[in-house]
C-alpha cells in the first residue's frame, strides 16, 4: 500500500531547537526532547539532546516499549547495557533494544553532547520508562512528550 505525499503548510512549525526546549533533569543530566507528538505533532517516536558534565549520569532504566538510538556528538561517555560497559566517543552511536537495562555515565573530562532517538512511541506517556535506580530528582516532572513516550 502507497501512502500519499503530504504537503507542509508551515514548515517551521516543523523545526524546534534545543535552546528553547525545557531542560528535563529527573533522571539526570540536562534532557531537552525538541521533536514529540506535543512539539511537532509526530506519532511514531521522539528525539532530543542530552548534555551531561564530568561525572554526571542518567539513572538506570529501560523502555518496555521503544527501541532507542544514541549518538554522541562532543565527550566521551560510558553506557552500561544489562551490565556491560561500552565506552563511546564523539561520533560514536548506540543501539538500546526495547528491555534493555542501560546507564549512561560522563567518563571524560569535559561536557558531553548527545542526540537521542526513542520508538515507537508507548501506549501512554507514563508507560514509557522503567527506573531500575533512584533518580536524581523523584519530585520532577517527565519531559513532555505526549502521544505515547
Amino acid at each position: 500500500m502507497t501512502t500519499a505525499p503530504q504537503h507542509v503548510k508551515d514548515a517551521a512549525s516543523l523545526s524546534r531547537s534545543a535552546s528553547d526546549a525545557v531542560p528535563n533533569r529527573k533522571r539526570g543530566g540536562d534532557i531537552r526532547v525538541t521533536l514529540s507528538p506535543v512539539t511537532v505533532g509526530c506519532g511514531s517516536g521522539f528525539g532530543g539532546v542530552l548534555y551531561l558534565g564530568p561525572g554526571e549520569f542518567v539513572t538506570r532504566h529501560y523502555h518496555p516499549y521503544s527501541e532507542e538510538f544514541l549518538h554522541v556528538v562532543a565527550g566521551e561517555l560510558e553506557i552500561t547495557l544489562d551490565g556491560q560497559v561500552v565506552r563511546l566517543v564523539p561520533g560514536s552511536s548506540v543501539f538500546i533494544p526495547i528491555g534493555v537495562d542501560h546507564r549512561l555515565v560522563n567518563a571524560g573530562t569535559e561536557q558531553a553532547h548527545c542526540v537521542f532517538h526513542l520508538s515507537p512511541l508507548a501506549p501512554r506517556p507514563e508507560l514509557g520508562h522503567v527506573d531500575t535506580e533512584e533518580l536524581v530528582d523523584p519530585a520532577g516532572a517527565d519531559p513532555a512528550v505526549g502521544g505515547g513516550s
